[in-house]
């Protein structure tokens, strides 16, 4: 079930706002105060200084805020030949006064200058939204991003998924809370509050969300969710404005149909696996009647592989292939008087095999599928399921994958058999119809080079 509740949330929100009730004005450089928050102070000054420090980092501008970052990175960083000394005689002795004095000389003086910055009350949403800054910083000076393993490093404890919450998000829920999910929503876009309502208020629609118990206004992760009679093909009936809402008893999959992460300052840090599994568990508890979960996915990069690879294809291939890209960029409902058409049906399973094709088969230099959304959702355990033409029309859908879409499955009884073949082998689960496409397998461009 759902770990929050009104108090807890309440008390949360409190705790938050009043975290720059207390305003410190140290007239003491920043660097300064860096040395000093790293001595030996009580617990009520350190605080004091991390404030001042925090403060400080607010009202600077884009370049001081890259040098306050320099600061940190050549100041505060490790010493390596006293890092190699202690290395080789914990070589010698392995004693654990060897192995601890290796370790503290081995971690950047910095991330504990992060830590105890962290201990001020609201200070964990203020160093997310430095390492944004970082972000920036590193574009123009690159040797900054060893600055941001710390970060990564930090984050990846203070937001494991074992202390986040997860919450229900409905009509009801505060106003500034679905301010930030119209925000936030990164893969159908809401654009407005209608639009909003249309996906929170109908009881066969859900949402649901993470927050970190010291960033209660910040969701950090969603998913929407779609209850349906039976897997969808197209996101357009999952939003359409006029559609009626699936009765109670004909409600038998659950689609994920859109997952958005909300803090820019927490790339890298995966939420999506854990919200994913939650929510699977917290629905199957309280819907027993839900047989199935999917999810109905973009595939964004698919237009652009395609177009790149046309040209090397044999013409009578290609001319299928295009035919089948015009197709699917006008939509089904303006090419009704060719839908039983063989040659618009033929080119279409042939979009179908490519779509199957490159979810599949094609790969990163590094190994793992070439699309990042296929990654994900694999490396979770998850089944590809079916794809289809047709099932984004916006215009987003079209200019990134010509309107294709893809249904992921979450079977739980292969989850775990799916996670261990595609991290070992980089195997691929696929359903039938998937691997019946794949019999048939299209020829890619290094094929037609070859």
């Amino acid at each position: 079930m759902l770990q929050s509740s009104f108090l807890t949330d309440l008390l949360a929100t409190i705790t938050n706002r009043s975290q720059h009730t207390s305003v410190t004005r140290d007239t003491r450089p920043i660097e300064e105060l860096c040395k000093v928050l790293l001595s030996d102070i009580g617990d009520v000054s350190a605080n004091k200084v991390a404030r001042a420090i925090l403060e400080k980092y607010r009202r600077m501008d884009t370049d001081q805020r890259a040098g306050f970052f320099r600061h940190l990175a050549e100041d505060f960083d490790i010493d390596p030949d006293t890092v190699v000394a202690l290395a080789r005689q914990y070589g010698q002795t392995h004693a654990t006064a060897d192995l601890a004095a290796l370790t503290a000389h081995a971690e950047p003086r910095r991330q504990e200058i992060l830590r105890r910055l962290n201990r001020v009350p609201g200070a964990t949403a203020d160093l997310v939204a430095m390492r944004c800054d970082l972000f920036d910083a590193i574009r123009a000076d690159p040797a900054l991003a060893r600055i941001d393993l710390d970060f990564a490093h930090l984050f990846g404890s203070w937001f494991n998924p074992g202390f986040l919450v997860l919450r229900r998000i409905n009509w009801t829920s505060p106003a500034n809370i679905l301010e930030k999910i119209i925000a936030y929503e990164a893969v159908h876009a809401i654009d407005s509050w209608d639009a909003l309502r249309l996906r929170l208020l109908p009881e066969d629609r859900q949402c649901f969300a993470y927050f970190h118990p010291c960033m209660p206004e910040e969701p950090l992760i969603f998913v929407e969710v779609a209850l349906t009679n039976g897997i969808p093909g197209n996101i357009q009936s999952v939003l359409a404005e006029d559609r009626a809402a699936t009765p109670a008893d004909k409600r038998d999959t659950a689609v994920f149909y859109s997952i958005s992460n909300c803090q820019a300052g927490l790339r890298g840090i995966s939420f999506g696996n854990a919200l994913i599994k939650h929510v699977v568990d917290d629905l199957s508890a309280s819907l027993p009647q839900l047989k199935t979960f999917v999810t109905l996915s973009p595939i964004p990069g698919f237009r652009g592989w395609i177009d790149g690879i046309l040209e090397a294809l044999p013409k009578i291939e290609a001319d299928s292939l295009r035919t089948a890209l015009v197709h699917a960029s006008a939509g089904p409902d303006k090419a009704n008087d060719k839908i039983n058409d063989k040659s618009v049906e033929k080119s279409t399973e042939t979009l179908r095999r490519y779509i199957a094709h490159y979810l599949v088969n094609e790969k990163r230099p590094k190994g793992g599928p070439a699309n990042a959304v296929a990654r994900f959702h694999l490396g979770n355990g998850a089944i590809v399921q079916d794809v289809h033409p047709h099932g984004d029309m916006s215009d987003n859908g079209l200019r990134t994958s010509y309107g294709a879409m893809v249904n992921y499955l979450y079977d739980p009884a292969r989850i775990d058999r799916n996670i261990e073949g595609f991290t070992t082998t980089g195997a691929v689960a696929t359903s039938r119809t998937i691997a019946s496409l794949l019999k048939s397998a299209p020829i890619t461009a290094s094929k037609a080079d070859s």
